[in-house]
């Protein structure tokens, strides 16, 4: 059955749309909900005085994903896992790992739009991973795979070092104090 789609329906299509569809689920799915109408002349003359309004927010929606793409991949994804020796992780990162972390960084992206090369990432190192947003806009997101010991090394490398400058600078507070007293004579 052909159908106009009233809305965007995931994994069908946007709105505005003309699709082939079961019958079934136009009648059962589609039509009670106002997600489409059937696809007849005055449905089509009625969607072609609405094509400007329609064309203006996939408009939108394309802007709205370059900029999102621009925001992803200047965006180092980092993720700590457990790990052996040699750098093989015990399990994996999947797409619904990256998705969570992206999430944890305020990017709500769904997993079935990740594509990771071989479908999962097994070992530590740095990886890049394609997130489809809208139409043809894909971001190449570098994700970072840590093991817990090398990120804990390194978080105490970090930590050895803030010490060392909060000595520096304590130091040098010290020699400040002590020289202002000494001009106000």
């Amino acid at each position: 059955m052909k159908v106009i789609l009233n809305q965007d329906v995931k994994h069908l299509g946007e709105e505005g749309d003309i699709k082939d569809v079961a019958n079934g689920y136009a009648r059962n799915y589609l039509f009670p909900r106002q997600l489409a109408f059937p696809y007849n002349a005055e449905t089509a003359a009625k969607f072609e005085g609405r094509r400007a309004e329609i064309e203006a927010k996939k408009e939108a929606k394309r802007k709205d994903s370059l900029g999102l793409k621009e925001k992803l991949e200047s965006l180092p994804v980092v993720l700590v896992m457990p790990a052996g020796a040699n750098g093989k992780l015990y399990g994996a990162v999947t797409s619904q790992s990256i998705a969570e972390a992206l999430g944890k960084l305020g990017y709500e992206i769904e997993r079935k739009r990740i594509d990771i090369p071989g479908l999962t990432i097994k070992s530590v190192g740095n990886y890049s991973v394609n997130i489809r947003l809208y139409e043809s806009a894909v971001a190449a997101v570098s994700v970072q795979v840590k093991s817990q010991a090398q990120a804990e090394s390194e978080a105490a490398a970090e930590a050895k070092a803030a010490q060392k400058a909060a000595a520096e600078k304590a130091a040098a507070d010290k020699a400040a104090a002590e020289d202002s007293p000494a001009q106000a004579e």
